[in-house]
């Protein structure tokens, strides 16, 4: 029998922000509100480079939210060590920032039409004079696994995430392949940003924070999972190579999960790969569509030099070598 290894060590990330009012503080990745579910963000940013995300919580309490101090990133943990690109945030609106609690009354819009990039869950963005880029996304990053309905609201509600940068976006290169001795499928790939992989030194969990580390969100469309697209798990990426790989094969989902069925191997007709990109930069994401049932010998081998030129000598996702 032959024994599966489906790259399933990768946790969720798990950030506790606070959404009380509090002084301006470092924040990793693209950064995420600490209120879920919010209502009608919208987004300023004056001359100065500071942004103002106003948005209403689901209680019925508005926030204004400021946000300055960083663009792009770091790919990487370097040697001598450098600081990765983090936001200073004031959640009281200027008070903490300013002394001044009616600060983000004051601020003038300087930011203009988004022209950049298409994004994935895409809600507001705006070039600056600078000719950098804003923009906030809104995402359900914390879905359950294999598909399984949530059953909590930090499960079902998304994350509203601002991120700023300048230049090319961080890059999912990523390969569909036949793998196992050709009897499954699955892909593999790997994070980069300027041409740089991006990786941590340790694999995020609830209960481990690195900022440079970046999980890998894997959903598939119209799979045994059902109709429409579900979330099938998270990977991360790998240290030197900030690579990853992924076999869709059935697994039983983790405990406490109201249920024990790994509700099929997950395969659907089209694969979404996301991840947030590193420092600041915005959430990412690739789009490829499943491969055939029989094997082409061609396409095959050419996922294999690419697997090679990738992941060669990656132990955890030598098994998955086409």
């Amino acid at each position: 029998m032959t024994r599966y290894h489906a790259s399933v060590r990768g946790g969720l990330i798990a950030i506790a922000l606070a959404a009380a009012l509090v002084a301006p503080a470092d924040a990793f990745a693209s950064y995420i509100f600490g209120d879920r579910g919010v209502q009608h963000p919208t987004l300023k940013v004056n001359r100065r480079g500071v942004a103002l995300i106003t948005y209403r919580t689901e209680s019925g309490r508005s926030r204004h939210i400021l946000a300055w101090g960083a663009v792009n990133a770091v790919a990487h943990p370097q040697t001598p060590p450098v600081a990765q690109q983090a936001f200073k945030i004031d959640y009281s609106g200027g008070w903490k920032s300013h002394h001044n609690a009616n600060y983000w009354r004051t601020l003038e819009n300087a930011c203009g039409r988004y022209d950049g990039p298409a994004l994935p869950f895409f809600v507001a963005g705006c070039k600056a004079p600078d000719g950098s880029y804003w923009a906030l996304q809104s995402w359900q990053r914390n879905l359950p696994m294999r598909g399984y309905a949530p059953w909590t609201p930090a499960q079902r509600e998304p994350e509203l995430h601002l991120s700023h940068w300048s230049g090319p976006l961080p890059v999912l290169d990523v390969t569909m392949a036949w793998t196992y001795q050709a009897q499954q499928q699955g892909f593999f790939g790997r994070l980069l940003y300027q041409g740089e992989p991006v990786y941590g030194t340790r694999s995020p969990s609830a209960r481990v924070y690195d900022p440079w580390a970046r999980n890998i969100s894997i959903d598939t469309l119209d799979s045994s999972y059902g109709p429409g697209w579900k979330h099938a798990t998270q990977v991360n990426t790998h240290p030197v190579n900030g690579g990853f790989c992924y076999t869709f094969v059935p697994q039983p989902p983790p405990a406490g999960y109201p249920g024990r069925d790994a509700h099929g191997n997950g395969l659907g007709t089209q694969i979404r790969v996301e991840a947030m990109g590193p420092g600041v930069t915005p959430i990412v994401a690739w789009v490829g569509s499943r491969l055939p049932s029989l094997v082409d010998p061609a396409a095959n081998a050419a996922a294999r030099r690419r697997f090679d030129a990738i992941l060669g000598g990656d132990r955890h996702c030598a098994p998955e070598r086409p």
